[in-house]
C-alpha cells in the first residue's frame, strides 16, 4: 500500500493499523482497483477502498484505446470523487449508497475510501427475480425522485458512460445510416426533456448489492453520474438482467412498479412536479433511452447479446416517428 495514502486512511478513520485483505476487482481498461482493507483500532472493522492509477496505460478489452476513451475515464473519476463528497449523504435508507469516508490524492494516484457494504448488502446476483428487479427499480425510483429537478454542479452535465458527446469514436464506427443520421435528434430529445434528475449512469445488475434476507439493495459505481431522464437508468437496467422476451413480456408491469414508487416519493417530498405530466413524459421517454443506448452498442460491440429483437424494434419503432 502506498505509504502517503496508508497515513492517510489511518487518520481518516482512527485505526492503528490497516491491511489490504482482498482485491474485489480491478478498473475497467486497467486503470486501478477495488480492494477491501482490514483495520484495527478503528469503528470500522473493514473500509473499501478504490485506488484510481490515471498515469497508467489503459489496455482496453474492446481496443477502444483512444484520446477520447482516457479523457472520458479520467473525467469519470473526478465526477465519482465529487459525487461521494457532495451528494451521496443526500441518499437515504430507500437509495442505499455507500457512506463516504475520505478522498486523497497523490500525483496521478487517487483514492476513494467508503463503507464496506459487506456487512448488511453481502450478495451480487447474476440471475434475479421479478422482486429483486422491482427492488433495484424502487432503489431507482428513490434516487430519481431525491434529486429531481436538481442541477448537477460537479457531475456530468449528462449523465451514463454512453452519452452521444462523449462517444465520436463509437458513432463514427457504427454501420447503421438510419440511426447515424438521426442520433443527435435522439439525443437532443432525451437531453431537453422537460423533468430531469440525476441519473446513475451505469445501472447494471452487477452495480446492485443485495442484503442477505432480498429485502433490501443498495447501489455502487457513481463514474458516471449526472443529469438526465430516469428512463435511461431504467432502460440500462432491465437490458441488464433481462432477456429480450423478458423485457418484452415484463415491460408493463415493471414500468407500472417503477412509477407507482416513484409517485410515492415525489408526492410525499413535496417537489414542484405534476407528476401526471412527468409520468406522459418519462414514458415516452422509454423507447428513446431504448434506441439511444443500442446506437451506443451498435458503435462499440454490434454483436452484444443486448443488440436484440426488444431493443431492435424499440429503436425501429423511434426511427419510424422521428
Amino acid at each position: 500500500m502506498n505509504p502517503v495514502f496508508e497515513t492517510f486512511l489511518l487518520k481518516s478513520t482512527n485505526a492503528a493499523h490497516c491491511r489490504e485483505v482482498q482485491v474485489i476487482q480491478t478498473l475497467w481498461s486497467g486503470y486501478g482497483k477495488i480492494s477491501r482493507v482490514e483495520l484495527s483500532g478503528s469503528r470500522h472493522k473493514t473500509v473499501v477502498v478504490k485506488h484510481i492509477v490515471l498515469h497508467q496505460q489503459n489496455n482496453h478489452p474492446r481496443g477502444w484505446n483512444t484520446h477520447n476513451s482516457h479523457q472520458r475515464k479520467v473525467k469519470s473519476y473526478e465526477v465519482e470523487t465529487q459525487w461521494y463528497k457532495q451528494y451521496s449523504v443526500q441518499c437515504a435508507k430507500a437509495c442505499k449508497v455507500p457512506n463516504f469516508l475520505g478522498a486523497f490524492q497523490d500525483g496521478d494516484d487517487q483514492w476513494i475510501v467508503m463503507e464496506d457494504l459487506d456487512a448488511h448488502f453481502p450478495s451480487r446476483l447474476e440471475d434475479v427475480s421479478l422482486k429483486e428487479v422491482q427492488l433495484c427499480l424502487q432503489w431507482l425510483a428513490n434516487f430519481h425522485a431525491t434529486f429531481l429537478n436538481r442541477k448537477p454542479d460537479g457531475l456530468w452535465d449528462v449523465g451514463t458512460y454512453w452519452h452521444l458527446a462523449t462517444r465520436p469514436d463509437e458513432l463514427d464506427k457504427m454501420e447503421h445510416p438510419a440511426l447515424k443520421a438521426k442520433a443527435q435528434h435522439i439525443d437532443e430529445t432525451l437531453t431537453n426533456c422537460r423533468y430531469k434528475s440525476f441519473v446513475h449512469g451505469d445501472a447494471k445488475l452487477a452495480n446492485f448489492c443485495f442484503s442477505a434476507n432480498g429485502e433490501a439493495v443498495a447501489a455502487v459505481d457513481f463514474q458516471y453520474v449526472g443529469g438526465g431522464c430516469g428512463m435511461k437508468d431504467v432502460a440500462y437496467f432491465l437490458g441488464s438482467c433481462l432477456t429480450s422476451e423478458e423485457c418484452d413480456l415484463y415491460e408493463s408491469e415493471l414500468l407500472n412498479y417503477y412509477f407507482a414508487e416513484l409517485q410515492k416519493v415525489v408526492s410525499s417530498g413535496g417537489a414542484e412536479v405534476t407528476f401526471s405530466r412527468l409520468e406522459d413524459e418519462w414514458r415516452k421517454m422509454y423507447p428513446i433511452a431504448c434506441a439511444d443506448f443500442t446506437r451506443f452498442l451498435l458503435g462499440w460491440m454490434p454483436s452484444h447479446r443486448k443488440v436484440n429483437a426488444y431493443n431492435l424494434e424499440k429503436m425501429n419503432g423511434v426511427l419510424a416517428s422521428v
